[in-house]
């Protein structure tokens, strides 16, 4: 089972840095890059061969997940910091929102169809040689006119479900344009990895009952 609680390790701690990423634009605007580059590049990564490979490969995971690994270190520690607490709500509402998705196939058929589209945008915008989307550098995702339609796919499918998330911040950052659709892009992020999660066997419950089984995969993909 070690494989399986390992991946699910991995999908935990996508959804983990997501929310980390959410708190830190909410609350002082900016992110550190690596991280979210890796956690938005994670919504393009449709046909893996590993789990790993969402999130740029076997050797990448312990640098590309490492926000999202510390995080899930401390919800397994029981370290009930202000800001963790509220990276363990954010995680909890993203659960509700693939929840809600996967019981509305038209919706979901709609978010993959828009991710494919702003592939397609992301593509436009790299500056490299252009070729497949899975080719090109976490970077080009980032593109603010590429989270511009991250945004409003988000706000064209998700927000229109009945439970939604309440990102709580300093309102300078929250009302600024940009970094609302940081955010909303980052949430799909985190929705993506929920799913991840859910497919490798995740239940929401694991997270109250199993937290120490997570320990040896996170000393594990941590060490790598």
């Amino acid at each position: 089972m070690s494989r399986q609680h390992d991946e699910q390790t991995l999908a935990l701690a996508g959804m983990f840095q997501a929310a980390s990423l959410v708190d830190q634009v909410a609350s002082r605007g900016m992110v550190p890059q690596n991280s979210y580059e890796a956690s938005i590049a994670s919504l393009f990564v449709t046909d893996p061969k590993l789990t790993e490979d969402v999130f740029g490969g076997v050797s990448e995971v312990p640098y590309t997940l490492g926000l999202g690994l510390r995080h899930l270190q401390d919800m397994v520690e029981k370290n009930e910091s202000a800001q963790n607490k509220r990276i363990v709500q954010y995680v909890l509402g993203m659960i509700m929102l693939e929840k809600q998705l996967d019981k509305n196939p038209d919706v979901m058929a709609k978010v993959g169809q828009g991710i494919d589209a702003v592939a397609a945008k992301a593509r436009y915008f790299n500056e490299s040689d252009e070729g497949a989307a899975a080719d090109l550098e976490p970077v080009a995702y980032t593109h603010r006119n590429v989270i511009a339609a991250l945004d409003n796919l988000y706000q064209e499918t998700i927000s229109h479900f009945s439970f939604r998330i309440q990102v709580g911040g300093d309102p300078r950052h929250l009302q600024n344009s940009e970094n609302a659709a940081r955010v909303r892009a980052l949430l799909l992020a985190g929705i993506r990895s929920t799913l991840l999660w859910r497919q490798v066997g995740g239940k929401r419950w694991h997270m109250l009952f199993f937290r120490s089984r997570l320990k040896p995969s996170l000393r594990r993909i941590m060490g790598s």
